[in-house]
């Protein structure tokens, strides 16, 4: 009974440090912060920016996401504000929800953050605006909160380009069936043949943002779909906790069994690593890959032919019109409710084309 006791407070003592641990570490980082930020004027120029933004990124290593913050970086320079990468200010693996909360204890003048539905960033963004902070949502969306505008996509419109990819990709697949089948190389059958299209989504998403993108995929292609397609469309869960649980959770698709003989990639990580599985199974011309953003990787795997087609996302223009938006609600006190960003399919007929036009941007 007294070792059963002693076990019970060793683990309390244990909990209790831990917690205790926790809760210093998160002061430190807010004094840190905040004397960063009370010297931030005189650190940039001698006070040449007037506002002082943060923006929290689902993953700042991700190049999309890079890319998005030097846009709002560029457009804050030109209205005299600053815009900081809150993820890349600390060398610790903070979630969204400690950084939001050093943000908000830092009273920045903004907060852009890429937010989700959950009750725990609800009551943040909440809390930022009852301390007079505005809060832009960007990429992922909480529409219960009180932020003051949500910058992305249209997730309908992403979700009919991929349906639009998928219809085309099945007629080329008939069309060099009909041509086998005319020179005898294959059985004609008049049952069509089953196209499986599988949809890679993220498994620990608590938004609707990939419920209304399939919706978009599934009613593009019961829309377009002709005589003799015969298209089954599957979701299936990626866990992206971290780059190798996603290399993981790709090879078990190829391991498993058959392959899907169209896999849509909804982020850049999957899009990549779907394309290394491709080669290394030597499924090359056999699966088809519809990807998203235009990474260099990306791009050249399309002019191989082994990227199908992806989607580029105006980064520039989101980062932009999340500053525009905090400027605005400085200024007038209310904002726009949505802005919504510019999306461009890249395939093999205009993919080199996109790639000069991204070298004279680079210039």
């Amino acid at each position: 009974m007294k070792r059963s006791e002693t076990r019970k407070n060793s683990y309390t003592g244990y909990l209790m440090m831990t917690v205790v641990l926790a809760v210093i570490t998160m002061i430190a980082c807010v004094l840190i912060f905040r004397f960063y930020f009370s010297h931030f004027t005189a650190e940039t120029d001698a006070g040449r920016y007037e506002n002082y933004y943060v923006m929290i990124a689902e993953n700042s290593n991700d190049s999309l996401w890079q890319s998005i913050y030097e846009g709002a970086y560029e457009a804050g320079i030109d209205v005299n504000s600053y815009v900081d990468l809150l993820n890349g200010s600390f060398d610790n693996n903070y979630s969204k929800e400690d950084l939001m909360r050093i943000a908000i204890a830092s009273q920045v003048d903004g907060i852009i953050v890429a937010a989700d539905k959950s009750a725990g960033m609800t009551e943040l963004i909440d809390e930022a605006a009852g301390e007079g902070i505005p809060v832009v949502t960007l990429y992922g969306d909480n529409t219960h909160s009180r932020r003051c505008t949500f910058v992305g996509i249209g997730s309908y419109d992403l979700g009919r380009e991929y349906g639009k990819e998928v219809l085309e990709i099945v007629q080329e697949k008939q069309a060099l069936r009909v041509e086998a089948d005319g020179q005898g190389e294959t059985a004609v059958s008049d049952e069509p043949d089953r196209v499986e299209v599988a949809v890679l989504v993220n498994a620990h998403a608590q938004d609707y943002g990939q419920n209304i993108l399939c919706s978009g995929i599934q009613d593009t292609i019961e829309k377009g779909k002709k005589d003799g397609m015969d298209i089954r469309l599957t979701l299936i869960s990626i866990d992206d906790t971290n780059a190798f649980f996603v290399e993981e959770s790709i090879r078990d698709i190829f391991m498993e069994g058959a392959a899907p003989d169209i896999i849509v990639c909804l982020n850049e990580l999957n899009t990549v690593c779907v394309y290394r599985a491709v080669v290394d199974y030597n499924r090359v011309g056999q699966v088809n890959i519809l990807g998203y953003y235009d990474s260099e990787t990306i791009l050249k795997a399309i002019e191989r032919n082994v990227i199908y087609a992806t989607v580029s996302i105006d980064t520039e223009q989101m980062g932009r019109y999340c500053v525009d938006a905090l400027t605005e609600y400085h200024t007038t006190g209310n904002t726009s409710q949505y802005f919504m960003a510019d999306i461009k399919l890249i395939n093999r007929e205009n993919v080199e084309e996109h790639m000069r036009e991204v070298a004279e941007n680079d210039k």
